[in-house]
This record gives C-alpha cells, structure tokens and sequence, in this order.
C-alpha cells in the first residue's frame, strides 16, 4: 500500500496526492462497511445454521447415550441375574454341608429343638393339672400315699 502511494504521489500536486489518499480511505472504508455488512447478513445465517447443527448433533448423541445407557443396563441385570443365581446355589452347597457337619457332631437342628419344646410345654401343662388337682385332695390322703 505504501509503494502505491509513492508512485501515486510522483506524478501528482500535493492536491491531486490528497484527493487520492481521500478516495483510496473512502473505499478502504466502504469496503469496511460491505464486509461487516456481509458478516452479519451471512453471520446471522451461519449462527442460525450452527445451532440448528448442534441441536442435530445433540439429538444424536442423546439416542446414541440411551441405547448405550440400555445395553449396559441389560448385560448388568443379565450379570446380576447370573451372580445371585450362582450365590444361591453356593449358599444351598454351604447349607448343606454345614448341617452335614452338625449332624455328624449330634448337634440338635432347629427343627428338633422346636419339637422339643412343643414338648416340654405339654409336660409343663400336664404338671400343672396334676398339681391343681392334687392342691383339692385331703392332706390325710398325700400322706397316706407317701408312706405307701
């Protein structure tokens, strides 16, 4: 730009010179003008496309996230399906052998103590008649039988 000017300025009055520079700022300036006009034209267009683009975009990656958010969640529950099928069999083998072992050491089990003092509360019950009804005989006749 300043070679242009020095040769514009050779051949030309001081006034020729500043008319010049005037008309070459004036474009310079117009030209200014028309790219910031162009920019917010074209702008306003690219802004709108872009964020129509990033909603695209955003749409994508949210089916993309919830198919892969569905497929973990199936192959977890299919893993967690698996596991608690594995952990109740071990814990049926563990029972097992557990009670295998209690039985071998005469180890009463739940069931034999439950019978037991479904027993003990028939005796207790049977003892209590028996002392009701011993409490309404005669002490003559307790002492009759004790000396039996």
């Amino acid at each position: 730009m300043a070679k242009k000017l020095k040769q514009l300025a050779r051949g030309k009055s001081d006034g020729d010179f500043a008319a010049e520079v005037r008309d070459s700022a004036n474009q310079i300036w117009l030209a200014g003008l028309g790219a910031f006009a162009k920019a917010q034209e074209e702008g306003t267009k690219l802004f709108k496309a872009l964020v129509k683009e990033g909603e695209d975009v955003q749409a994508r990656a949210k089916k993309a996230a919830s198919e892969t958010i569905d497929e973990v969640r199936g192959k977890a529950t299919g893993a967690w399906d698996q596991a608690t099928g594995t952990w109740s069999k071990l814990e049926g083998v563990f029972e097992d052998r557990v009670a295998r072992a209690l039985h071998s050491l005469n180890v009463p089990t739940k069931k034999d103590i439950d019978v037991l003092t479904k027993r003990v509360a028939e005796l207790t019950a049977v003892t209590k008649k028996l002392q009701a009804s011993m409490a309404g005989e005669s002490p003559k006749r307790h002492r009759r039988e004790a000396a039996e």
